[in-house]
């Protein structure tokens, strides 16, 4: 029978070598003990761009952006004409504005961004009765109201500028900007480096006081740290990341007991690659194509939209171009994808055909593919596809109708539903290994590490269950992207 309550935690950026490398080296016993008890699997598949808001959406509801519509780190909304940035940096912050990004970061994603359609794991479980609970994570929708904390000092000046109640789990903790119950716990408003501890310190007293049937348990520090100092120096943040599922399993009686009352998901968001060189595209599209600069003030915002030819969008190893003027499309489109494949660390460009088809382009020829049709190759989660031209420009191969992609995961479904997303650009760019697009506020990863790309590099995580059935195709194809995990949850209580 399968332990009634479940935990889902989420650790940002676990590179399955990585965690490797942790347990047998012993500085991650617990991950060890639920990989040895449970099953590790070592090439779960992100979302395309593999970048956390992306993923961590794709993870909390189940579906790629062409239903949840989270389109990338930094994206341009044509119904609002500017850009919108999730926080990518703090320069990136102070060069689009404080308050906009605070605002999209806290309030838009979940209120406006998600559609109301598209249900978070919270929103179905909820639904059903079930006690949620979640530590701080971007995708916290639920159908329980919060205000904002005016626990300490801190936060009640924090409130005076988050002002607006946000509807979440039963027990939520957000940093700490909202928090359902006084636990004691705090996070320096959710600053890198303090909020695995924060998380243990929450999901510890959530245990100890049984307040939850279902707990999303966020740690998000491994990715900080990966960004700072290179995929290879995860050894020390997912040691601390353990020290947090410690904490949280002793408050629950020590592991034994705890995982004969809890199953357990670890699933990562993305991975994570090194970056060695930045990718200078806007200096590439030459002085002909004028980039869109961003704007605070909505009548000048307008009036450079006017003005200008494309909307650029840096989103870590991946990027997006956004026509601004429609009836120019055609006429742009072929330029700036030949401009991007010109530009020294681009390694995919990626849009619409003129006939609707998927358009993969690279050094090494194009790739068209739509859903289906005669003729079709199966992808190894089953889906057909209608295939066209250069399987090289993806290193790709065909046996037997089976279409394999080794070096892109997935790679015909997730171009897919990038594309399809209402939010997406016109223009894909994803970077070649070793590279990066600095954000909008100049700020790279050189010398640490990044994520974003299709390549395998950037989009395989770790995922370990215990306790927990997998879906029955995934049992069978052993195909796994991080959509399979909230359907996991549903199925585990029956929802």
């Amino acid at each position: 029978m399968s332990p009634p309550k479940l935990v889902l935690a989420v650790i940002d950026g676990l590179k399955p070598s990585e965690l490797e490398r942790a347990v047998s080296t012993g500085r991650a016993p617990v991950l060890g003990m639920l990989m040895e008890r449970g099953t590790y699997v070592d090439d779960c598949v992100a979302a395309f761009p593999s970048v956390t808001p992306v993923c961590a959406t794709t993870i909390a509801t189940g579906e790629r952006q062409d239903k949840h519509r989270i389109a990338a780190m930094n994206w341009y909304s044509r119904e609002e004409s500017r850009y919108v940035e999730y926080g990518s940096s703090f320069a990136a912050a102070r060069r689009l504005g404080f308050s906009q990004q605070l605002t999209d970061l806290v309030y838009n994603m979940n209120a406006e961004h998600l559609p109301a359609d598209v249900p978070t794991v919270f929103e179905s479980l909820d639904d059903a009765g079930l006690r949620t609970a979640g530590t701080t994570y971007l995708i916290y929708r639920g159908r329980h109201e919060h205000r904002p904390s005016k626990e300490t000092s801190l936060t009640r000046l924090a409130a005076t500028v988050m002002r607006r109640p946000i509807m979440g789990p039963r027990e939520l903790f957000y940093a700490d900007l909202y928090a359902s119950r006084e636990t004691g716990c705090t996070s320096r408003l959710g600053l890198p480096g303090a909020r695995d501890q924060h998380t243990g310190c929450v999901g510890a007293y959530l245990v100890e006081h049984d307040l939850f049937d279902f707990l999303l348990f966020s740690l998000p520090d491994n990715d900080t740290h990966s960004h700072e100092h290179g995929p290879s120096a995860q050894t020390a943040s997912i040691a601390e990341a353990d020290r947090q599922l410690d904490r949280l399993m002793h408050a629950g009686g020590g592991v034994d007991r705890f995982l004969a009352e809890h199953a357990v998901i670890v699933v990562a968001d993305h991975s994570h690659a090194p970056v060695e060189h930045p990718i200078e595209l806007v200096e590439a599209l030459g002085d002909e194509v004028q980039v869109l600069a961003p704007a605070r003030i909505g009548m000048a915002r307008s009036r450079r939209a006017a003005e200008a030819d494309v909307a650029w969008c840096p989103s870590q190893r991946s990027a997006q171009l956004y026509v601004l003027d429609e009836g120019r499309r055609p006429e742009l489109l072929g330029g700036l994808v030949a401009a991007a494949l010109a530009a020294d660390g681009v390694d995919l460009a990626i849009h619409r055909g003129g006939n609707g088809d998927a358009v993969i382009a690279s050094a090494r020829g194009t790739l068209r593919f739509r859903p289906g049709g005669d003729g079709a190759v199966r992808d190894a989660r089953g889906v057909t596809w209608s295939v066209a031209g250069d399987l090289a420009a993806i290193g790709a191969v065909v046996e037997d109708d089976a279409f394999r992609a080794p070096d892109y995961p997935d790679a015909l479904g997730r171009v897919w539903a990038a594309l399809a997303c209402p939010t997406s650009g016109d223009v894909l760019l994803s970077a070649a290994p070793g590279w990066e697009f600095p954000d909008w506020g100049g700020v790279d990863h050189v010398g640490g590490g990044s994520h974003g790309s299709l390549h395998a590099a950037d989009s395989l995580g770790a995922l370990v269950y215990c306790g927990v059935d997998p879906p029955p195709a995934r049992a069978d194809d052993g195909a796994w992207s991080i959509a399979d995990v909230t359907p996991m949850v549903l199925r585990h209580f029956g929802v």
